[in-house]
């Protein structure tokens, strides 16, 4: 049993449904913490034509351990409150789960605490990691807070920091916060157990917002600068694919870099590339045009209805051997 644990007698209740938030279950369970049951979200219909019941991947981790489960339809349901009284949870872990209702929230007499992955106040919302990605942020990282009604406003308890590199996607920081996010959780609890039981309100000064994203809101808008295009696409990338139309057809773009090649052609123009124009000097590329006269090398892209290829086997696909617009009429 680690210091953690024997600083720490207290009963847990961990809430969370997606991968992100097994990790963090798992930290908990690793530190040898008390963590006396779990509540995710109920199974779905999905798989092959929609009829295959899936389970979460927190239930999975749950079912695992031998942990304690509910899956509640309704949080304010008197069956469910009446199940989770009886886990007696000092306190409550919040990973990646929908939003609360206050007797959820404020049952334990510690509180619950949440992860999120971002620096609050920056990027409150659904999707923090895609949106510092999209505006070109060098540094993120994940907050720990004391949950409050009101989405991402509770009190910090710790924060951590992670860097960002140039090209890096959405989910190759996923991946790494997923991690991260993790530790901060253990350390956390055992702020707590120390007596840390008040945080610090955030500043509203500097508070900005990480929306939903939506199916319109990833169409590329190649008018913009190199930069801006690239940080949206990586941004973008795995999921949902930042998209543009290919002879009308929608094309996702789910990797590229900045070439050294500049062009006085108009934005959205297809335009065949020199090895000594590519980003790594290797084989000859695919670029598109922008709104500065810089080129974006396409590395990695998904017609629809096809498999993911790379910008060469679409350049190689389209003959192409001189400039052309992507399609004729997409207003790009």
């Amino acid at each position: 049993m680690t210091s953690a644990a024997l600083l720490c007698p207290m009963r847990i209740v961990f809430l969370g449904t997606p991968n992100f938030a097994v990790a963090t279950l798992e930290a908990l369970l690793d530190a040898g913490l008390d963590v006396v049951g779990v509540i995710t979200a109920t199974d779905k219909l999905g798989g092959r034509g929609g009829k295959q019941l899936l389970e979460s991947a927190v239930k999975k981790s749950a079912k695992a351990h031998d942990l304690p489960l509910l899956q509640p339809r309704n949080l304010k349901g008197k069956r469910f409150l009446a199940a989770l009284r009886e886990w007696r949870a000092d306190l409550q872990v919040v990973v990646a789960f929908r939003m609360l209702p206050k007797l959820v929230w404020d049952m334990p007499p510690l509180g619950t605490i949440n992860i999120h992955g971002s620096l609050l106040p920056a990027y409150r919302g659904a999707a923090p990691i895609h949106w510092a990605v999209i505006n070109g942020e060098t540094v993120t990282g994940v907050t720990a807070f004391f949950l409050r009604h009101a989405i991402d406003t509770g009190d910090l308890l710790l924060q951590r920091e992670l860097s960002i590199g140039p090209n890096e996607t959405t989910g190759e920081v996923y991946e790494r916060l997923m991690a991260l996010g993790a530790e901060a959780v253990v350390e956390a609890v055992g702020r707590i157990a120390k007596g840390h039981t008040h945080g610090t309100p955030q500043d509203e000064q500097s508070v900005s917002h990480a929306p939903k994203i939506f199916r319109e809101d990833c169409r590329i808008n190649w008018s913009a600068s190199a930069k801006t295009c690239h940080d949206f696409i990586r941004g973008m990338s795995p999921y949902p694919g930042a998209w543009t139309l290919l002879d009308g057809k929608e094309l996702k773009i789910l990797r590229t870099c900045i070439s050294p090649k500049r062009t006085n052609v108009p934005p959205s123009q297809l335009i065949p590339l020199d090895s000594d124009e590519t980003c790594f000097g290797e084989s000859p590329g695919l670029g598109i045009s922008t709104g500065d006269g810089a080129v974006v090398e396409v590395l990695q892209v998904k017609p629809a209805g096809k498999r993911k290829m790379s910008g060469i086997d679409l350049r190689n696909g389209l003959r192409l051997s001189e400039a052309r617009a992507l399609t004729s009429d997409s207003p790009d």
